[in-house]
């Protein structure tokens, strides 16, 4: 059954029938369900009351639940709910106080109330008003089978999370012992923009990412982790625990920036959960757990929550680094530094169906199927992560158009040297006006970015920033011409193939290998980024291996790529890569 769009147990509608069916006043309503079940302002109007009491003296009255995944609205089930209380328990948790900035329909309130014995108060916030509701149903309930059961204070607020004042609720109760739980919506900001939700945060830059990465992904932040940042911004200085069902992406955030914020929070821990058998959503997600008003710490032990006796790993700063696994990355921890290459990302043009191209018969077919004629002096083989699979490519199956250059460069010269080509782009200009992200505001007509001189190098060692595989991948010109990538890979271009060779067997090799299994994360949306490919120091890498090694590579990248390479530059090599009194050399920038 179901009342205000929200479920409600036959036997707590059958009691609330009899209960309510001769109150007429709505506070004395208000007043007997907090006598009895310890919920403050239960109505908010005679309205609510008399609907609620019209609606249970029906018996039929079945109404479909609205999906809400889309919000990232993965509402905790009840045995999820008692089984992390009972956790909490077990590490000799008593909280006072209850917090759950987005309660939901209410299960870790229930499974809190039903666990702790101590509880004085409970604050709820949720912007979705059935869940209000049936979390109010769902006190009931509990206390109608447990009538024995202490009753608390209990405050279960119709509110949007980013407006009420927390601040206000950390004064009131500074010496009680806290307890901050619950599971926040597993969506970004942008995602709810999308859907026009008004449970946004105001817009702002919270990270204080500037410029690019601000515009770009960068900007974009997941609401779960807004909403633990608060909580730890705002709480920490309490006794207590917060313990918070988030994504794997967010308690590595947390754990990333707590080098620079030093939250009061200390026994970070991960644990894993099955989220296809908890919520059915292939989503990586675990509970976050932290003691609060204690000595900051800046490292998270992660376990099984299903078998939480062992450790699986630890990961956090070590040493003035971030790294995914502090046990391992001691064994390649002295190529930890900076690259003496700078790393790039590939092509960006969010215009696929338009600049990307296949070859058929002869002419080229873009994304819509139109088979079209253009001058060849602007079309470059194309690669995207998913061509990154053999350690030697030399053929595309993908074309793209390069408008530029350089990032900004005008492109009113395709118009007189490229007639075909400037047609074609006019043609569907519309596409074009189209591209949604403000990196393409004022710029010229056909703008594309991630382009530069490195863009044009005739070899390239890449690498897929979005593929868990460890493996470089060396890139030859096609057709005379060098190859380009998208912007989901990163590179390094060279104008010596065997430059190119040396960088593509050092960072093939197992060292580099090790070390990125212990500074990347495997959940991550990019396992690989220009800041982790960075950190890898090529010449402390090329003397830490032994140089008959790297001659034997090289002789097998020979004998199968019909090469004809001698290590007769590897010095020239070393030389390039040792620093100049300028700072980093950026030989392809």
């Amino acid at each position: 059954m179901r009342v205000f769009d929200a479920n409600i147990s036959y036997e707590v509608s059958v009691y609330l029938n009899d209960y309510l069916k001769n109150i007429t006043s709505f506070e004395m309503a208000n007043q007997k369900m907090f006598e009895d079940f310890g919920i403050v302002d239960f109505f908010d109007s005679y309205l609510e009351l008399e609907t609620l009491k019209e609606t249970i003296s029906i018996t039929h009255n079945i109404v479909s639940e609205p999906d809400r995944a889309e919000y990232g609205d993965f509402q905790t089930n009840k045995d999820l709910a008692r089984k992390v209380a009972l956790f909490l328990s077990n590490k000799l948790a008593n909280p006072q106080i209850i917090i759950e900035p987005t309660c939901g329909k209410g299960n870790f309130i229930v499974a809190s109330l039903s666990t702790f014995s101590n509880i004085e108060y409970v604050f709820g916030i949720e912007i979705y008003k059935p869940y209000i509701w049936e979390t109010k149903f769902n006190i009931v309930e509990f206390y109608l089978n447990t009538p024995n059961h202490k009753k608390s204070n209990i405050f279960i607020i119709h509110c949007d999370v980013f407006d009420y004042d927390f601040k206000n609720l950390a004064k009131q109760f500074p010496e009680k012992e806290l307890l901050i739980i619950g599971n926040p919506p597993w969506v970004t900001n942008a995602k709810l923009g999308s859907l026009n939700s008004s449970n946004l945060p105001k817009k702002t830059n919270f990270k204080n990412h500037s410029g690019l990465d601000a515009m770009t992904g960068k900007g974009n932040f997941d609401i779960a982790e807004f909403i633990t940042l608060k909580m730890l911004e705002l709480f920490q200085n309490i006794k207590g625990n917060i313990l918070l069902l988030v994504k794997n992406s967010v308690i590595k955030n947390i754990v990333l920036d707590q080098k620079k914020n030093k939250y009061a929070v200390s026994e970070i821990e991960k644990y894993c959960i099955d989220s296809k058998k908890e919520f059915n959503v292939s989503v990586e997600a675990s509970l976050l757990y932290g003691k609060l008003k204690s000595h900051p710490h800046d490292y998270c032990t992660e376990y099984n929550f299903y078998d939480n006796h062992k450790p699986i790993l630890q990961f956090g700063w070590l040493m003035n680094k971030f790294v995914s696994n502090i046990g391992t990355y001691s064994n390649t921890k002295n190529i930890d530094g900076e690259c003496p290459f700078v790393w790039r990302q590939g092509l960006k043009h969010d215009c696929s169906s338009i600049m990307e191209l296949e070859k058929q018969n002869g002419h080229y077919v873009n994304g819509l199927n139109e088979a079209i004629k253009l001058e060849e002096d602007l079309v470059y083989g194309l690669l995207k992560s998913s061509d990154l699979k053999n350690s030697v490519i030399n053929q595309t199956r993908k074309f793209t158009i390069v408008t530029q250059k350089k990032v900004g460069q005008e492109t009113i010269y395709i118009r007189d040297e490229f007639p075909k080509t400037f047609q074609y782009l006019i043609d569907h200009q519309e596409s074009f006006n189209s591209r949604k992200s403000s990196i393409y505001n004022n710029k010229p007509a056909f703008s594309i970015f991630g382009i530069g001189d490195y863009s044009f190098k005739p070899y390239k060692v890449a690498i897929s920033g979005l593929y868990k595989t460890f493996h470089f991948t060396l890139i030859l010109p096609q057709y005379s011409k060098p190859v380009m990538l998208d912007d989901t890979c990163y590179l390094l271009g060279f104008d010596k193939i065997e430059f190119a060779v040396y960088t593509l067997i050092l960072l093939n090799s197992d060292v580099a290998m090790q070390f990125l299994q212990s500074v990347t994360f495997a959940d991550a949306k990019r396992t690989f980024t220009k800041d982790v490919l960075m950190r890898i120091d090529l010449l402390a890498l090329a003397n830490l291996i032994d140089k008959n090694d790297v001659e034997i590579a090289l002789q097998r990248l020979n004998k199968m790529y019909n090469f004809n390479l001698t290590f007769c530059l590897w010095d020239d090599f070393i030389e390039e890569m040792k620093p100049v009194n300028s700072g980093q050399i950026e030989l392809f920038a």
